[in-house]
């Protein structure tokens, strides 16, 4: 394995969609292990000749036909695959495997949530909540070092929503929301690499609206994405990128890629 690891997260809302910007991204940063949200593809049509064709022969997937799906795709080799059903119900949301170094990697697509911050008046609300309760309670058990990555589908700090009082009763960035996240991190004692790199209160955004005819212009983003690692391996972190450019390319997707780069 080399010195030098760059990981990559990017929820890609469709990887044969965009399959030529994820190509385009990889060969511009010399990503090393790239971990996909949404990619809407079962596992036998996902589009694995075109990576292995750029070297990312070990790859490990759980994916679902229009809906969901997780993705890991590597240069360096990946072993124990394993996928937790924190959906309890069989979706394809997370997919995790071990490195050469001993570093696992949990890669995870937490639900939307639906439009009304209510578990009563809205199921998915509380499906969301449940999943992320079910990641805690795994959470306090995780006694090696872990890379947890993936599209959160929560912005936690008021400087990671365009708006903190216009967003409060907007899902995603609800009390009740960020409070089961800040459970979430406290259970693993996570690190929120993100802001170790770019702390608050600086703003921070990975997700804008489709809804936007300008999205530069109105800037109204979410930093739903995020990446987090146990102490000993955010020790190991040596830089941290948004990349927002990536929301101009050709028929982007609403969320832009995450990359940390490790010195091992």
């Amino acid at each position: 394995m080399a010195d030098r690891l760059k990981i990559a997260s990017w929820n890609i809302n469709s990887v044969r969609a965009r399959l030529e910007i994820v190509q385009r991204f990889l060969a511009d940063e010399a990503i090393d292990i790239l971990c996909l949200q949404e990619t809407k593809v079962i596992d036998d049509t996902f589009p694995a000749a075109p990576f292995r064709s750029m070297g990312y022969t070990h790859q490990m997937l759980n994916g679902q036909r229009m809906h969901h799906g997780v993705a890991i795709l590597s240069r360096v080799p990946l072993a124990v695959d394993q996928r937790h059903d924190w959906q309890d119900n069989g979706e394809a949301r997370h997919i995790g495997a071990v490195l050469d170094c001993g570093i696992r990697i949990e890669n995870v697509y937490v639900p939307a949530g639906g439009d009304i911050p209510d578990r009563t008046l809205n199921p998915k609300f509380g499906q969301k909540l449940d999943f992320i309760a079910r990641m805690t309670r795994w959470s306090e058990t995780v006694d090696h070092p872990t890379l947890l990555v993936g599209d959160f589908n929560i912005a936690p700090l008021e400087c990671d929503v365009w708006s903190h009082k216009q967003l409060l009763d907007v899902v995603s960035h609800t009390p009740t929301e960020v409070a089961a996240l800040e459970r979430l991190q406290a259970a693993g004692r996570w690190v929120d690499l993100g802001r170790q790199f770019v702390p608050a209160p600086e703003m921070l955004f990975t997700w804008w609206s489709y809804r936007a005819s300008d999205w530069r212009a109105s800037n109204r983003g979410r930093r739903l994405d995020h990446m987090w690692a146990t102490a000993d391996v955010a020790a190991k972190a040596v830089a941290h990128r948004v990349h927002v450019d990536c929301r101009d390319w050709l028929k982007p997707s609403d969320h832009v890629p995450l990359v940390t780069e490790f010195a091992l």
